[in-house]
């Protein structure tokens, strides 16, 4: 710790929608599509003086033999419409949508952006992500997907264009992914261009975080993973003529809250078997093997065969790594600690990651920014939506007394509430 003035921390809230997150057997939990869930962790939000509202996008239902993954049943809304309704009932809020760069056109998403920064008066952002996922492009009309090396460099074509057309004129532009020629049919949005979110911790994202974003959405479990990430992006930034305070690092977390501690690590405990089922557990172990598992007993040991690499049986869910080196590892977890399947997925998948009394979570969330292993946080509750009710009832008033959040917001912009200064025209 120096003696530089304590940094402020930054807020946001993750609507978790189709996952596992959400505890939905727990009696507090309600739709995940009906706009009445959207307001009220968007008000919550609010209510606490966050940053934004986070909004993930999923863009084919993921299925296994035909049969939709049981998480996947009722899907999730365009993010986009959903956040220009909540434009209507927030006034401070910044609003951001998660839309992939592989599936759409420069022209067409720098338009639905700047209509959301006009109509919200400058809360808009936008979480650019790619894809080589093939299943997933087969629901777009040129199929769509594209190579893991190809991903970025278009993304990167596309952000560059889309903010071409956010400054307005006549945008020329012939590259190796568009070729285009035209002008905005909108006045430059007002934060002169939204916020441009970055989800990914690859060395690739993080480059193309380091070029283009303000915001990284990453996720780290320790202090000191976080500070590692912290110092690689940070230094990046300079390649590209930017100050380490342009780009914000903005980890995804979870939290459970007790009376005392041990209660909450009771409760956390919870939590993680309610969101790990035998059906969850099944899941997650097919998206490593690679096979399917329907008849495996998730009470009963690892599967004994070998992952299959690149199996049509995980299509449409997010690859998590190499399944060779992910099932030796668990197995080697699994026989250490004698765990059963799905006591195995509970052990290594998603541990909250902020676990106590709002006090104790408070400084720990203050110490991770003050140590720089985050400027911030992007929270996902596991009740949708009441489960942010307690965080800014009783922990936004403790970071508040630390002097380390804001009591009131100062300004009216996403930008504002981020200390970003509002791009010059290119």
């Amino acid at each position: 710790m120096t003696d530089r003035p304590l940094k402020q921390i930054h807020l946001a809230a993750h609507f978790p929608g189709v996952n596992n997150t959400t505890v939905w057997t727990d009696p507090a939990s309600r739709s995940q599509i009906e706009f009445a869930s959207f307001r009220h962790l968007a008000e919550t939000a609010e209510r606490g003086r966050f940053d934004f509202f986070f909004l993930a996008e999923g863009l084919r239902l993921r299925e296994v033999n035909g049969l939709i993954h049981d998480l996947d049943v009722v899907g999730r809304p365009e993010s986009i419409t959903v956040l220009g309704a909540l434009a209507a009932v927030t006034t401070h809020l910044g609003l951001a949508a998660t839309v992939n760069a592989t599936f759409n056109e420069p022209y067409e998403l720098a338009r639905r952006f700047a209509s959301l920064d006009h109509l919200s008066g400058g809360r808009a952002a936008w979480n650019v992500v790619t894809s080589s996922d093939a299943f997933t492009g087969e629901n777009f009309r040129r199929g769509g997907f594209l190579d893991r090396a190809d991903r970025y460099t278009r993304a990167a074509e596309f952000v560059q264009l889309a903010r071409e057309f956010w400054d307005g004129g006549l945008v020329r532009h012939s590259g190796p992914q568009f070729d285009v020629e035209g002008r905005l049919s909108l006045p430059r949005p007002p934060q002169g261009h939204p916020v441009v979110i970055q989800a990914g911790d690859s060395d690739e994202g993080r480059e193309f975080a380091a070029a283009t974003a303000d915001i990284i959405f990453s996720r780290h479990s320790t202090l000191t993973a976080g500070q590692a990430f912290h110092t690689d992006v940070k230094r990046r930034l300079a390649a590209y003529g930017r100050k380490p305070d342009e780009l914000k690092i903005m980890p995804g977390v979870t939290y459970v809250l007790g009376d005392t501690d041990e209660e909450a690590t009771e409760r956390a405990a919870e939590i993680r078997r309610a969101q790990v089922g035998p059906r969850t557990a099944i899941a997650y172990l097919e998206q490593v093997w690679g096979i399917d598992l329907s008849d495996h007993d998730p009470d009963g040991p690892l599967p004994t065969a070998d992952p299959v690499v690149d199996s049509t049986v995980v299509q449409g869910r997010t690859r998590i790594g190499d399944p060779l080196e992910i099932a030796a590892r668990w197995r080697a977890v699994a026989a250490e600690k004698r765990l059963s399947s799905r006591e195995l997925v509970i052990e290594v998948t998603g541990r909250q990651s902020f676990i106590g009394t709002p006090a104790a979570v408070a400084e720990q969330l203050d110490a991770y920014v003050q140590n720089d292993a985050a400027d911030g946080f992007i929270l996902v509750p596991h009740l949708t939506p009441g489960g942010l009710d307690d965080f800014v009832d009783q922990v936004v008033p403790l970071l508040q007394e630390r002097g380390v959040f804001r009591t009131e917001y100062t300004g009216t912009t996403l930008r504002d509430h981020l200390g970003l200064p509002v791009p010059g025209r290119r």
